[in-house]
């Protein structure tokens, strides 16, 4: 589903200030929807392409998501802090840990539970991707990844890097670059692109400031084959599309899609 908000050029971004996310506050849950989710609903904010939830969920020790089904969505579980044990229909039984990733490819349907049985609250950004095609049997991975202050390959197609993969040619990259480091953002003007801030803050060329919470997409942009390799940077700024970030005053934690 493509938000109202992103009929535009690719010249022209789609700003989702931290702020004015949804918020659902419960007394073992704080969670911050960028998009409508649940009782949530706003037809102007029903997702980025196929990009259709990214959920910012502190979850309390000792409490969780009891099971609960899904059916042809490719589910992305990016953990930030602490821990979370996750049981599903298909055999699993995993602890989700800080800095690892979990990918759950729903399709004909699965049964899973989430909770924190650690000893302190966890965080992490669920992601949900609507897949190229449905009905496709259930699957699960899980993997952990060294993100450090450049880009770190979470999803590719190709698998390229270490990688995962969800039934969509969808990429996502993870970096923490600390205060004052720069970044390239080596994207085109051909696809679809969302950034998505963990923690911290960033500058974009251009001026624009990100901060927690914060989100910004280009319809129509994405990258050319990856950073690290920007064959068409050139043309991305003649559309408008930032090319490099600044991170701000102290590190910055951020993810960055492209999407198909």
């Amino acid at each position: 589903m493509t938000t109202t908000n992103t009929q535009r050029s690719a010249a022209t971004p789609v700003f989702r200030p931290g702020p004015e996310r949804f918020h659902s506050q419960l007394d073992w849950l704080d969670s911050w929807h960028s998009f409508s989710f649940s009782s949530h609903f706003d037809p102007a904010w029903m997702g980025f392409g196929p990009l259709r939830v990214i959920n910012d969920d502190t979850i309390a020790a000792g409490r969780g998501f009891g099971m609960h089904s899904h059916n042809d969505m490719e589910i992305v579980t990016v953990m930030v802090e602490g821990e979370l044990t996750h049981h599903d229909s298909m055999g699993n039984g995993e602890v989700l840990r800080a800095g690892e990733v979990q990918r759950m490819s729903a399709g004909t349907g699965v049964v899973h539970s989430e909770v924190n049985k650690g000893a302190a609250p966890c965080r992490l950004l669920q992601i949900w991707i609507q897949p190229a095609s449905t009905g496709i049997p259930p699957a699960y991975e899980q993997k952990p990844f060294s993100v450090g202050e450049g880009w770190t390959l979470l999803l590719d197609p190709e698998r390229r890097d270490g990688a995962m993969a969800v039934h969509r040619p969808v990429r996502l990259w993870r970096a923490r670059p600390s205060a004052g480091t720069r970044l390239e953002l080596p994207l085109v003007a051909s696809r679809q692109f969302w950034l998505q801030l963990i923690d911290g803050s960033i500058t974009l060329d251009g001026g624009r400031r990100l901060e927690r919470g914060d989100g910004l997409g280009y319809e129509g942009a994405n990258s050319a084959s990856g950073p690290g390799t920007h064959p068409a940077s050139a043309a991305a700024a003649a559309h408008g599309v930032p090319r490099e970030l600044v991170a701000g005053e102290a590190s910055a934690d951020l993810l960055l899609f492209e999407l198909a």
